[in-house]
């Protein structure tokens, strides 16, 4: 009997005999581990493994439609650990720029005038279809010009 060290653990454990091409050792974590693997591998190569696995969560979700909600009700640590990683994360993101649709206020704060508009590099989290720009004033005499229709000479 071999000693190999486990791909989950990194313990070193000693194979059994009937498998001798064993990569984890019997520890149910590792075996979850392993079977997690496996299906995931699966799920890659067979579009109707996947296929299947998708419509049986989909069946399963629809049978315990409150499962989430009622998980949520019964297990407040849960609720408090969201909470303090969202905070984390937005603590993180502080500085960064987030754009949302419908980011502009009802009256821009930019007046009537001439404008280029630059684009500049992406920065922070932009979600639907948001251009990120930079907006040069040119001027603030805008002039429009009169369209004077001219007459053929049929008339």
């Amino acid at each position: 009997m071999d000693l190999k060290q486990c791909i989950a653990c990194r313990q070193k454990f000693q194979t059994l005999p009937h498998t001798p091409k064993q990569r984890y050792c019997s520890a149910l974590k590792c075996q979850r581990e392993r079977r997690r693997r496996g299906q995931r591998a699966t799920r890659k190569k067979d579009p109707d493994y996947k296929d299947n696995q998708v419509r049986a969560q989909q069946a399963w979700s629809k049978r315990n439609s409150n499962y989430w909600r009622e998980y949520r009700r019964t297990h407040p640590e849960y609720i408090e650990r969201n909470q303090r990683l969202q905070r984390e994360r937005s603590h993180k993101r502080k500085m960064k720029l987030i754009a949302k649709m419908g980011a502009l206020p009802p009256d821009p704060p930019v007046p009537s005038g001439v404008y280029r508009l630059i684009p500049v590099a992406q920065m922070g989290i932009a979600k639907m279809d948001v251009w990120m720009l930079e907006i040069k004033f040119l001027s603030n005499t805008y002039e429009k010009k009169a369209v004077i229709a001219k007459r053929g000479r049929d008339g």
